[in-house]
């Protein structure tokens, strides 16, 4: 029973001396905060393509009825064309939505369903949406496939290192330093996802006698980006 303040007020003591010295600790000098970046910009080689439906009605199972025959005719035909990676093929969004009158009731229903084709094949994909007459083209966008973009952030992060190093010596030598070292470093790499190049509705009437037509594509660049940032200690 004695021991048991002796040991808090040592404890209390050890504590206060790691304060203590915590506190004592000189400041970091001549630490040199900075960043650089690397960017490199290759073609687009992936291609998006949304095609899109609506319906309206009274009766919210007839909408939703007419919705899924429209995007099963869809799938069928674009699953004819269907390669992975060349042309991946999945389903969009698939929502109801209730309209409603002056007196704020439920006075009908409008309905809309996505389908989204996809790859690095444009001719194979264009000629597929072109084939499909339930649903009419809601967008098209442009991007950059797995490899591309593995590739590319190689080459942006080697100009960014190289250029982080540069800058970290001439820094050095500006302030009167013969050089530097590392103290960390943080490494950053935009992600540059679909890039929309055209938007357009139309509705269902608008396909007809479309079927066989391509969609004429043309893709542009990405730019990525490579940002290393950190602390260097000239010495």
């Amino acid at each position: 029973m004695t021991r048991t303040p002796r040991l808090l007020a040592t404890g209390a003591l050890c504590l206060a001396a790691l304060g203590a010295s915590a506190q004592t600790l000189p400041p970091p000098q001549n630490v040199l905060q900075l960043q650089a970046s690397g960017t490199v910009e290759v073609q687009q080689d992936l291609l998006q393509m949304t095609l899109t439906t609506s319906r309206d009605g009274l009766d919210p199972a007839a909408v939703q009825a007419q919705l899924k025959t429209a995007l099963d005719a869809a799938l069928a035909e674009a699953k004819r064309s269907a390669q992975p990676g060349q042309l991946d093929v999945r389903t969009g969004n698939f929502a109801l939505y209730p309209r409603h009158n002056r007196d704020g009731r439920i006075g009908g229903w409008t309905g809309t369903a996505e389908l989204i084709l996809e790859g690095r094949d444009f001719p194979r994909i264009s000629q597929s949406a072109g084939r499909i007459s339930t649903m009419t083209l809601g967008g098209i966008s442009f991007g950059l496939s797995r490899e591309q973009r593995a590739r590319v952030e190689g080459e942006a992060q080697t100009q960014a290192i190289e250029r982080f190093k540069a800058k970290a010596a001439d820094l050095a030598r500006g302030f009167g330093f013969a050089g530097y070292t590392l103290r960390e470093v943080a490494v950053n790499t935009n992600e540059p996802g679909f890039v929309p190049r055209m938007r357009m509705a139309a509705a269902p009437e608008a396909r007809a006698g479309a079927a066989d037509q391509s969609v004429p594509v043309e893709p542009g660049k990405s730019a990525v980006t490579v940002m290393v940032s950190g602390s260097v200690q000239l010495r």
